[in-house]
């Protein structure tokens, strides 16, 4: 399918692209002075994932950042969770299994949807990390909002927006990176107008491209990834536009770290230091993913005050896992090793997505309109084989074996489910301009959702043969914006979503939807932007209140019955700022709290219901903060020191298991050789904190130890 779409797209693309038109006419820019300081705190800029409006931060009635591509390179940001790692309030990790942990807000895994270039794969282990090179920007918007991009986005959505083709004639830039336990990275990327002279281009490419490659710092584990990205961006009229754009990424990593066993007999995890680095799974375990991506983008700016945007898109990716995954220790210091488990993920989107923007008076008042569709259909095939075989090893001397070598799992993939989701949908976003001051933003989106999945393994009455469920969930938001001052506002706002009561759009099971609607999600949220100091300082501050209502969870009565009556409610503070101390000092923060716990949550346990409420979610820190500061020495040098802070969390649904707080620090030095060139030096974990990222029943997944690197950019 993949084949034949790409065929027919590069066709009417390269039938597009040689036809002789005319150049889209461009005003001249002149910019005087030097750029101001990169900063995650950007009030003015557009932000494409709190809005289909084109508003700003400050306009849009929601807690939404973004890291630009500047703020990405000035943090040393090695792949997508590092950016994240540094937005308000979130936590990611990404051990093989769940290779895109995001705790925020209270919510995690599906409950916090991640796009990519705004389309939703619907599916959180499809979410692995990529490499940072091949981002243009990272966006995010706190709490459900599902009105934007579908079902999902309880506790928000975060959006990751990869580099495209520019109108700019030449740009070539470049990287060459090594680190500790041979952490390296080549990449390069250059923009190109596609004319003898330049001038005169109605075309305009890019191409970028990188490869990492690391040991990773636990025994016998390494890590190979490469990311390559073409776009071609065509005039072919002078208000019509065409953006084709190709990505292929590749992860591959051999005996992948799963994590470390925990010392027996405490409530507070903690691991043997001594045994700090050591692999427990088998000598050919495997995690690869190989994912490909196609866009065809059509912009028509029908006039001044309405344009219309096309885009069509198909995803293919295909994940394999091959790992024995669960260690503990025996009574006498030895290690458990179980869960061999064999998977395969065979995944394929296609989808259409068209907008019209429409900016008008409307009762006299300034209005701005966005109508839209979309359809996907998302098919996915699993093919999981597991076994409860176990043996029994030393902890420090010990053969790792070979996976085929693992009764039960060593026959080969076997296919279990396929999963098909169509999904259409319509939806509207309007803003109104009601004084001078006071702005009303209202969105809506309605989706049906039809889900099919045929079972190929072994049919029970939890497991059919075949089934079928139809949703149509209703989605909105409605804020106010106020202006107190030019550089100051304060918002409200109600938001809904829906998503699945348990699992995945791509991978659910009939014991997770059952006969089951939706889940609901609601949020009300204040919150104020503003600069102050004349401008050298801007801060952000969100209070909000999610309940998420309806999701699945067991019988209070019948341990063996799964009813939808769970409930949970997180209520927090977000706060980010930063403020030019001085020319040459730049100081920046975010903080959130959060206090997250479940209302209605039961659980089997040993063949009871046991009640859970009161419990906070596993994996959610109640305190997240970072702090950068960066200060000139002269026009060539600069250092720099950070710190992020991570409140505790708890493995396990009885919160009787606490994986501890953790501090990190990290500084850098920068050198700017000549106008093209800068060499930086940056040390990660700079008091080798031993911290867990994520924790899990008996589990410790284990963050990196102190790290050290040098990195070369070039940009000409």
């Amino acid at each position: 399918m993949l084949r034949k779409t790409s065929l027919v797209l590069l066709m009417g693309t390269c039938s597009f692209a040689c036809a002789e038109t005319a150049p889209v006419e461009l005003g001249a820019t002149t910019i005087d002075g030097e750029r101001d300081a990169a900063s995650g705190v950007q009030l003015d800029e557009p932000i494409r994932t709190g809005s289909r409006l084109g508003l700003t931060a400050r306009e849009t009635p929601a807690s939404v950042s973004v890291s630009d591509r500047r703020l990405i390179e000035e943090r040393g940001a090695k792949d997508s969770q590092d950016v994240v790692n540094a937005m308000t309030g979130v936590n990611a990790s990404a051990n093989p299994g769940f290779g895109g942990f995001v705790a925020y807000r209270g919510f995690t895994q599906n409950q916090v949807t991640q796009l990519y270039n705004g389309i939703n794969l619907g599916y959180s282990s499809a979410t692995r990390p990529v490499d940072a090179w091949v981002l243009d920007r990272v966006e995010l918007i706190g709490g459900p909002s599902s009105f934007l991009h579908g079902a999902g986005a309880v506790g928000g959505s975060i959006n990751y927006i990869t580099k495209l083709a520019s109108r700019d004639q030449q740009i070539i830039d470049g990287r060459i990176r090594y680190g500790s336990f041979d952490d390296s990275e080549v990449a390069f990327g250059i923009n190109q107008a596609l004319a003898s002279n330049p001038a005169d281009a109605h075309h305009f490419a890019r191409l970028d491209f990188s490869r990492g490659h690391g040991n990773g710092f636990v025994d016998r584990n390494e890590r190979h990834t490469d990311s390559l990205a073409f776009s071609l961006l065509s005039d072919l009229a002078p208000n019509l536009t065409h953006t084709l754009a190709l990505e292929y990424q590749e992860d591959r990593e051999d005996s992948p770290y799963w994590g470390s066993p925990i010392l027996r007999g405490r409530s507070t995890m903690k691991i043997d230091n001594s045994r700090r680095f050591e692999n427990y799974n088998v000598a050919d375990g495997r995690y690869e993913q190989r994912v490909r991506w196609l866009r065809s983008i059509l912009d028509y700016q029908i006039s001044d005050s309405t344009s219309v945007q096309n885009t069509l898109y198909h995803y293919n990716a295909q994940r394999d896992y091959r790992n024995l995954e669960r260690y503990a220790y025996t009574s006498d210091g030895q290690v458990q090793r179980s869960s061999p488990y064999l998977q395969r993920h065979d995944q394929n989107l296609l989808g259409d997505r068209i907008e019209l923007r429409h900016d008008n008076q409307l009762l006299g008042l300034a209005s701005q309109w966005s109508l839209g569709l979309e359809y996907s259909r998302m098919r996915q095939t699993l093919y999981p084989t597991s076994s409860s075989w176990s043996d029994v090893v030393d902890a420090e001397q010990f053969d790792p074996g070979s996976f085929d070598d693992i009764p039960g799992v060593n026959a080969g993939l076997t296919k279990q489910r396929h999963h098909e989701v169509i999904n259409r949908a319509v939806f509207a976003e309007n803003r109104l301009q009601l004084t001078e001051r006071l702005a009303l933003l209202t969105a809506l989106r309605y989706d049906y959702l039809d889900m099919e999945v045929t079972n190929y393994g072994a049919v029970t009455p939890t497991s059919p043969a075949y089934f079928e469920r139809r949703w149509e969930p209703l989605s909105g938001r409605i804020g106010l914006t106020y202006a107190l001052t030019p550089s100051a506002s304060v918002y409200v706002q109600y938001s809904s979503s829906a998503d699945l009561p348990a699992g995945s759009l791509a991978a659910a099971t009939y014991s997770n939807v059952g006969l089951f609607d939706l889940s609901k999600g609601e949020q009300w949220e204040v919150g104020s932007k503003f600069d102050f100091l004349d401008g050298r300082g801007a801060a952000t501050l969100a209070l909000y209140q999610i309940v998420r209502k309806d999701f699945a969870v067991r019988d209070s009565n019948d341990a063996n019955l799964t009813v939808q009556a769970g409930q949970q409610t997180s209520r927090g503070v977000e706060l980010s700022g930063r403020l030019q101390v001085t020319p040459k000092l730049l100081a920046e923060a975010n903080y959130a709290y959060v206090d997250a716990q479940y209302d209605e949550f039961n659980e089997a346990v040993n063949g009871i219901s046991v009640s859970r409420k009161g419990n906070a979610p596993t994996n959610v820190p109640a305190n997240v903060a970072n702090l950068w500061l960066t200060y000139s020495l002269s026009p060539a040098w600069s250092v720099g020191a950070d710190g992020r802070y991570v409140g505790s969390v708890y493995a396990d649904n009885a919160n009787s298991l606490k994986a501890p707080a953790y501090t990190l620090f990290g500084a850098f030095a920068r050198y700017r050789l000549d106008e093209h060139t800068t060499l930086t030096g940056r040390v990660r974990n700079l008091t080798d904190e031993v911290y867990a990222k994520q924790a899990y029943n008996s589990q410790y997944y284990m963050g990196p130890p102190r790290t050290f690197e040098l990195a070369l950019d070039m940009r000409f």
